[in-house]
């Protein structure tokens, strides 16, 4: 299974049409949309999980695309640093 990161989306995007434009390029596990945690109001980025050969196509294949005017960053989720807070440096 692949994480997909999809960013630079429409605020007016939603999780079935997320799903459907990845459908075209193999089996949809999940999708998250992701919200503004003080607001409610949508970021411009998730997430869909496929497995692995149909993610790489759907990267392929929708990395550049353009949805409702503006054109979509799709590549591999890279995992979060772990830890919480500023990194400060001295």
């Amino acid at each position: 299974m692949s994480k997909i990161y999809v960013g630079n989306l429409p605020f007016s995007v939603t999780e079935d049409s997320l799903r459907t434009l990845f459908s075209q390029h193999g089996v949809v596990e999940s999708v998250a949309l992701i919200n503004d945690r003080d607001t409610g109001q949508p970021r411009g980025f998730g997430f869909v999980e496929m497995p692995r050969t149909d993610a790489a196509r759907a990267i392929q294949g929708l990395n550049g695309q353009d949805m409702g005017g503006r054109a979509l960053k799709v590549n591999e989720a890279q995992d979060k640093p772990r830890g919480g807070g500023s990194q400060r440096r001295w």
